[in-house]
């Protein structure tokens, strides 16, 4: 990795991969990028004139079933823009070109989700100059978790590239660019920096990993605007309604979840309908921080399967989009 830190850095200044500390947690600014600028394209087609809002929906399937795909995308697409397709670390995956054109099929815009942990720089460009073939696709581009312990260990991760890099390839393939930070992921006072260098390779939107509160998002997003960047800011809205689907938001670095209002959720009467509401109006708070155009409605959402998960975020959505003209 060059253009870090990434997201994978403990409270204690260490690696997530590794027993030893980030080197990046030294520096006093992170490394700017050098990389060729990117090509002079319109901004990405995200409103960020306050008349609407994005919403943006994580899609959770179950490994290697095209059918799932289909199905789960159907419940979710009256409710959003586009559908957020994660690469997970804990299982394997349908090819993003498959994924994408699978989605689209179902009438939705897919934003893919690359990685650097299983594909080097080759076979990266190939899927990012597959995605752009397909059309009216975006992609997010991230350095990537290291695969779960127990996941594959015979087989070597990658990590040829850093997620700032691929950012730039992504830009040159003529893809839209999203790209993620983790403003309260350690070292704090490098993540506007670092959101500046991918600027600067060609990220056209910022999506954000959850936050505590709506003010510490938008100290970030002020923050941002003072180190020069200009990108529309998609929120991350954590979507939980029992304790493991609130845990799996909880246990990466640099995600954090308010300790009260996840005690709420999951003490209420109804937990599902608890939950429901405290992302609508986690959503509702974001939205109205200047320069977020908007939100991420993420995780699980439930222990009880990917259907319900989906019918959960969708009824999040819904009421959303009650709002919005």
């Amino acid at each position: 990795m060059h253009y870090g830190p990434c997201g994978g850095v403990r409270e204690d200044g260490s690696c997530e991969m590794a027993d030893h500390p980030c080197p990046f947690t030294v520096l006093d600014a992170p490394p700017p990028w050098t990389g060729s600028p990117p090509p002079l394209r319109p901004p990405h087609e995200l409103p960020s004139d306050g008349n609407a809002s994005v919403v943006l929906t994580d899609l959770s399937v179950p490994a290697y079933d095209p059918a799932a795909v289909a199905e789960l995308v159907d419940v979710l697409a009256p409710t959003c823009d586009a559908v957020l397709v994660g690469e997970h670390q804990s299982r394997p995956d349908l090819p993003p070109t498959l994924m994408a054109a699978l989605i689209k099929e179902r009438g939705v815009r897919p934003w893919i989700t690359l990685t650097c942990r299983d594909r080097n720089r080759v076979v990266l460009e190939q899927e990012l100059h597959g995605l752009a073939a397909l059309g009216d696709v975006a992609v997010l581009c991230a350095t990537g978790d290291g695969r779960a312990p127990g996941v594959r260990d015979e087989v070597t991760q990658v990590f040829d590239i850093d997620g700032t890099r691929l950012a730039g390839m992504a830009a040159h393939a003529g893809l839209r660019v999203g790209v993620p930070e983790a403003p309260d992921a350690p070292p704090r006072h490098l993540r506007p920096g670092r959101l500046l260098a991918k600027q600067e390779a060609g990220a056209q939107v910022a999506v954000l990993n959850h936050v505590n509160s709506v003010e510490r998002l938008a100290a970030f997003v002020a923050q941002a605007r003072a180190a020069g960047v200009r990108l529309p800011f998609v929120a991350g809205v954590a979507v939980y309604t029992d304790e493991r689907s609130a845990a799996v938001l909880q246990r990466f670095p640099g995600l954090h979840l308010d300790a009260q209002r996840v005690a709420h959720v999951l003490d209420a009467t109804d937990p599902v309908a608890a939950g429901c509401a405290e992302a609508v109006r986690e959503a509702r708070a974001a939205l109205a921080v200047e320069g977020v155009v908007g939100v991420n409605l993420s995780g699980p959402a439930t222990a009880r399967g990917e259907r319900a998960g989906a019918q959960i975020k969708a009824a999040v959505g819904a009421e959303l989009r009650r709002d919005m003209p």
